[in-house]
């Protein structure tokens, strides 16, 4: 049954930049915990109201459980699957055994993670500590007026989405060139600990705590007397991109210039590292149990392994096409994904290709290219994000059309649409469905094999004073849209790159401009 609502416009949200009168003194409340403050719904036009939109589009499904697929393994060195990291697990595979909403009473419910002058608030990954119906948010925060940006880490309780502790990472300086975190692919280690790093070419581990008698949770930097520290091996100017570990306790780095690095975490020591001449990365990376580590330069597509010594070297290299120049919803050239392990033989990533994109599937054990399959229209196509991927399956999506989170789903505007399925079947790929209806403008998509759903947040066209987000789900055997809940209208609903994640109990969240906002199957 479709329910339309009008969605009331916060007094003076008409942009990104402008926050309500009394959201600042809220979240500027230092004593915790903090109770969730609700993202308000906004018109990109001032003095415009908010026109009605569908609350529910579609009907409740029935759980339809994938079968046959292989498990990713537990990387020993990383807290449990698939809650660990932003792509779920050490094989970056987006996919959870667990189950997520069926779309039944959905209640959605939201916080407000904005910094206090309600200036930008950017979520870009989330983990979960099941025991303690905890979740993990690392939200970048721009100061613009200030001049500086910083990485925060906030701790919420899953449920009520109420703000339990806060830790603030090193500020950075803002430039003309843009603001790209060294914080983005954290991951929580064995211990719960957060790995992460920062704009000092530094790692920190970050704990949390309860304190039973005063009932309140606390962060702890555990190495702030010695920060394991990369500025031998990271130049000046240049940033830590991903952090991961291999499954014999190597910690690998990468670096946004190039760099490819192993540390000891015994001793929080570099052990060696390496340059890639002429080549950038500027997503995160896979490991497998065999002890490749997989990574995908700006140029070409790599497996690693470490030495006798425990420092990197390249077992194979192979270039793809990169294309001429960064299409709209890329932040860089060449592939925009993080490599993803298919069961215990494939790597898969998409290509820059010009006009046709592609997915592209590797051997892990020699890197020979076992098959390619163009996706999407030539010349409207782009992807800047991690593949979806079982043993078998890869699903893949388009966010052409995307470039600035003002103009490009505002005003009533949204990216081109398309979302695909491709099987590898006997080292040969094949598209099995192609979903035409659904824009996707910059969305980490996930799916359960448990509901046999896969979620995803989509933007319609239009009204042009209503800009509405939609949590939305999309059968994998099919490839049709099954249900979509309106999360929430205007910018600060926009997920700007951020992805989605279940949570234990089956909640579904989306990190946005705004903060989280959050999905769960009612009574």
């Amino acid at each position: 049954m479709k329910v339309s609502i009008v969605a009331r416009a916060s007094a003076v949200i008409v942009s990104l930049f402008i926050l309500a009168s009394g959201y600042s003194s809220a979240i500027a409340e230092s004593i915790y915990p903090v109770a969730a403050l609700p993202i308000p719904n906004s018109s990109i036009l001032p003095n415009q109201k908010i026109s009605p939109v569908p609350m529910f589009i579609g009907e409740t499904v029935t759980a339809k459980a994938v079968t046959g697929t292989t498990p990713v393994p537990q990387n020993p060195f990383m807290a449990e699957n698939p809650w660990n990291c932003m792509h779920n697990d050490s094989y970056q595979s987006d996919v959870y055994p667990t189950p997520g909403p069926l779309g039944s009473n959905p209640v959605v419910s939201s916080t407000w993670l904005g910094p206090p002058d309600g200036i930008q608030a950017i979520v870009v990954g989330m983990t979960f500590d099941r025991a303690n119906n905890l979740l993990i948010a690392a939200s970048i925060k721009v100061l613009r007026e200030q001049g500086f940006a910083f990485v925060q880490l906030t701790l919420i309780d899953a449920t009520t989405l109420a703000t339990l502790a806060r830790f603030d990472l090193p500020r950075e300086t803002l430039t003309g060139t843009g603001f790209r975190p060294a914080g983005t692919y954290f991951y929580m280690a064995q211990d719960n600990r957060i790995v992460i790093g920062t704009k000092d070419r530094t790692i920190w581990l970050v704990s949390y705590s309860f304190d039973s008698p005063t009932g309140l949770w606390s962060f702890h930097h555990d190495n702030e007397a010695a920060p394991w520290d990369l500025t031998a091996h990271i130049p000046q100017g240049d940033s830590i991109q991903g952090l991961q570990p291999d499954w014999s306790g190597l910690l690998w780095f990468t670096s946004k210039g190039g760099v490819v690095g192993t540390l000891d975490m015994d001793t929080g020591l570099v052990i060696d590292s390496l340059q890639l001449p002429g080549e950038r990365i500027v997503n995160g990376h896979a490991a497998g149990e065999e002890g490749g580590v997989y990574i995908a330069s700006t140029l070409a597509m790599y497996r690693f392994d470490a030495d006798s010594d425990g420092a990197p070297s390249i077992s194979w290299r192979k270039t793809y096409d990169a294309g001429t120049h960064i299409k709209e919803g890329q932040t860089d050239i060449g592939t925009g994904t993080t490599p993803t392990l298919m069961g215990d033989r494939f790597v898969t990533i998409t290509d820059n290709g010009q006009p046709q994109m592609h997915v592209l599937v590797y051997d892990r054990a020699d890197g020979h290219l076992v098959c390619s399959e163009p996706v999407f229209q030539p010349g409207q196509a782009s992807n800047e994000n991690s593949l979806v991927a079982t043993d078998t399956s890869i699903i893949v999506e388009n966010n052409f059309g995307y470039k600035n989170a003002l103009k490009d789903t505002t005003h009533g505007r949204t990216t081109t649409p398309g979302l695909a399925r491709i099987d590898v079947e006997n080292d040969a790929c094949r598209t099995v469905w192609t979903n035409e209806s659904e824009s996707i403008p910059t969305l980490i998509t996930k799916m359960s094999l448990a509901t046999g759903l896969i979620y995803t947040y989509t933007k319609p066209k239009g009204p042009a004073a209503t800009d509405p987000w939609y949590f939305t789900a999309i059968d994998f055997e099919t490839g049709e849209t099954v249900w979509k809940i309106l999360a929430g209208v205007g910018v600060l609903y926009n997920n700007h790159y951020a992805g989605a994640y279940l949570g234990p109990d089956g909640t579904l969240y989306v990190g946005v401009l705004g903060g989280i906002v959050a999905v769960r199957d009612g009574e």
